[in-house]
Parts: structure tokens; sequence; C-alpha cells
């Protein structure tokens, strides 16, 4: 059953093809700081529109996405390495539900 959700103002929009089965609750610098619940989804499996802006730090391995309307984070994806994965803020999934899910905490904290 495919999923969609999108930014607060909807200029961004985002399709998967399924709901997530679990989302990652990571303590590293930057989602501790968001408060984002990530899914991960194959590249090929994705579908984004709409223009976003990415934010690259530290080993500079993935690019952090986000609205340069509304500011919301959308998903991250890699800067040459090919990890097979993105990931995918959840909490902007049409009817997201965190107590529906497992949620995997991901200890990052550097």
């Amino acid at each position: 059953m495919p999923v969609q959700g999108s930014c607060h103002c909807g200029n961004v929009r985002i399709e998967l093809p399924a709901p997530p089965t679990w989302v990652a609750d990571c303590n590293c610098s930057l989602c501790r700081r968001t408060a984002w619940r990530t899914a991960y989804y194959p590249p090929s499996d994705v579908g984004i529109t709409g223009e976003t802006v990415a934010y690259v730090w530290g080993d500079q391995m993935i690019g952090i996405h986000r609205c340069p309307v509304c500011g919301c984070g959308t998903h991250w994806q890699t800067l040459g390495t090919d990890f097979g994965k993105m990931g995918i803020n959840a909490r902007l999934l049409d009817d997201f539900e965190e107590s529906l899910v497992e949620v995997r905490k991901f200890d990052n904290l550097a």
C-alpha cells in the first residue's frame, strides 16, 4: 500500500511503496535536535518532488535535506558512496503513528 507525505507547506512531497515497519530513534547531535524518526528505503523506491536544500556536515557522507520554504527536514541521501538506502523523516508521512511501529534506538552520540 503506497504512502505519501509532505513537508509542512507542501512544497516537498514524498511517495513510498509501503509504510515503514520500523523507524530509527537516533541520538546523534542532529537527530536529537530535530526529533526525526527515520525510515529507511532503497533510493529507487522513493519519490521526492519539490525543491530541497542539503546540509552537509561531519564526514560529508550524507546530505540532510530540508524544505527551503518551511524548513522541515525531509530526507537524507548519500554523497558519492552508495549505502543502498536513504532515510526518510517518517514524521512527515500521512497518518504516521509512531506507536504502531517498532522504534529502534540508534546510539550515534559522538
